[in-house]
């Protein structure tokens, strides 16, 4: 599990959920745009609620290791949702290759 740090707050959440808020954040901030975002997290009573976040280039997020207190929080929906618009924020592109192909950056080889 990862504590979410935002705005002074401290929100509980799965690792890969985690990585990929920070990951959609920095692509974000690279394409200099922001995006609100919403992902489950931990209430200290164990029920799960959406927490809703501003992320971009001014965001500050920081991730820290959570000791596990219960199951892993776990939205693989969210997460392949989030990788999704982190690959539409990162350019493809074309790059010749010794033989004299090219390789798509983005595309599994």
């Amino acid at each position: 599990m990862k504590v979410v740090v935002y705005a002074g707050s401290e929100f509980l959440t799965g690792d890969d959920l985690a990585t990929a808020l920070l990951e959609y954040s920095e692509s974000l901030g690279a394409a200099h745009a922001a995006h609100i975002v919403e992902i489950p997290v931990r209430e200290p009573d164990g029920s799960t609620v959406g927490a809703t976040f501003l992320v971009g280039p001014a965001s500050q997020i920081v991730v820290k290791d959570a000791p596990l207190s219960g199951a892993e929080l776990s939205a693989p929906d969210v997460v392949a949702q989030l990788q999704s618009l982190t690959r539409e924020q990162r350019p493809v592109m074309r790059v010749a290759s010794d033989s004299g192909e090219g390789l798509n950056w983005g595309e599994e080889f």
